[in-house]
């Protein structure tokens, strides 16, 4: 009778096949990823597929905390690890010990990523960018202490502008702990505040060799400085994340130089040429002015000033019997119209007709007598004249 085998039994003889065998021990795999999940735990979930089947991979924390790119959904990889069973699955997977861009370098493929998301975050702005000093008081420069780099620069500066005042960080340029060294001089350099600009430099190099200038903190790190930064790292056609988030990119360390401090011959021959033409400006607007002070000394103001004094108190006299005459003229036409007014109110007046003979006839209740017809004989009458009344009876209508 054939012996029949639990599922726990069947996985596990699967199991110790697959990892008995030498070839799935250590195992190149190409695909293209699907479904990928990065963890909470830190470990990555993903699969592996082309045209004709697809695997299930998994990659723990510590070995995906060394890869120098993100894994992204899509992407072609070339992955290296051992096949295995995941008995609680039921299934082989792959698991992944190193990962690498297919066609493509991991670095590149990780300095591609990160520039991207840092210029997504707006670090790479020319708004943001601070304003390197045209002339700054000292000049601080992080970088290694030893080699050609340190030494071009000094020798650069000291040529354009003798005894320039050079304060120097020494930090690693390249190996794990450059990038943490570096960031500390960006910090250093803004807590004493000691230099009007810093220069991040180091000379050329593989992108393994320059791989601390692409790394984040640092980025970050110059993008907060408040002091001005310079990247000069490596040769004309190196680029790194430090030149794009740096206030201003050199091409090479000695170009730093030139582009951080002028030559101090220059400026004293800009001088001179400026102090000439102020002093020819300032003499030709003397002149002018002399000469305009002589065309006013031959004027008739300056020569007869009270001439034009005279002037105006004779036009002040003329002024003044204007409005004499004027004032005459009109209080006697004011006058005229007084009289005017004042013998048509005499005229009006009762007591002036009253005056010529008239008198005013009222009856002894002293309504006012218009018409022989409002009287009666007998009646008692009151007529007053312009200088008085008398007592009158109506003795018959004529």
């Amino acid at each position: 009778m054939e012996r029949t085998l639990t599922v726990t039994e069947l996985t596990t003889y699967i199991k110790q096949l697959v990892d008995s065998d030498m070839l799935l021990s250590n195992v190149w795999v190409t695909g293209e990823i699907s479904n990928y999940k990065h963890h909470t735990s830190g470990h990555m979930y993903f699969s592996l597929k082309d045209q004709g089947a697809v695997i299930k991979c998994v990659m723990f924390r510590t070995q995906n905390s060394r890869l120098k790119f993100r894994p992204e959904e899509g992407m072609r990889v070339l992955a290296r690890g051992y096949v295995s069973v995941y008995p609680q699955g039921g299934a082989y997977q792959l698991y992944v010990d190193d990962m690498q861009p297919d066609g493509i370098g991991a670095l590149y493929m990780a300095f591609e990523q990160l520039k991207k998301k840092l210029e997504a975050q707006g670090l790479f702005d020319a708004g943001r960018k601070k304003k390197i000093p045209e002339l700054p008081r000292a000049v601080g420069v992080i970088t290694s202490p030893t080699g050609a780099v340190i030494r071009d620069i000094i020798h650069v500066l000291n040529r354009r502008y003798p005894n320039t005042r050079i304060f120097i960080y020494s930090a690693a340029v390249q190996g794990p702990e450059a990038a943490g060294q570096l960031i500390e001089g960006i910090r250093c350099f803004n807590t004493k505040k000691n230099v009007d600009v810093i220069i991040l430099a180091r000379g050329g190099g593989s992108l393994e060799d320059l791989w601390p200038f692409n790394d984040e903190d640092l980025a970050i790190a110059i993008s907060k400085s408040e002091i001005p930064i310079i990247s000069a790292v490596g040769h004309e056609t190196d680029y790194s994340i430090s030149d794009y988030v740096a206030d201003l990119r050199a091409p090479t360390p000695s170009a730093a130089a030139e582009l951080v401090m002028p030559e101090k011959k220059a400026l004293k021959e800009a001088l001179a040429t400026n102090e000439k033409r102020l002093i020819n400006c300032l003499s030709f607007g003397l002149k002018k002015e002399r000469e305009r002070l002589s065309r006013l000394q031959n004027t008739r103001g300056l020569q007869r000033p009270l001439d034009a004094i005279n002037q105006k108190r004779q036009n002040l006299d003329v002024i003044e019997r204007s409005l004499v005459l004027h004032g005459r003229t009109g209080l006697d036409k004011t006058r005229t119209s007084l009289k005017t007014v004042v013998a048509r109110l005499n005229a009006l007046n009762p007591l002036t007709v009253l005056s010529r003979g008239y008198g005013v006839i009222q009856n002894e209740n002293g309504k006012l007598i218009r018409s022989v017809k409002e009287l009666e004989p007998g009646d008692k009458l009151v007529v007053t004249m312009s200088d008085g009344k008398f007592s009158a009876v109506c003795d018959k209508i004529l």
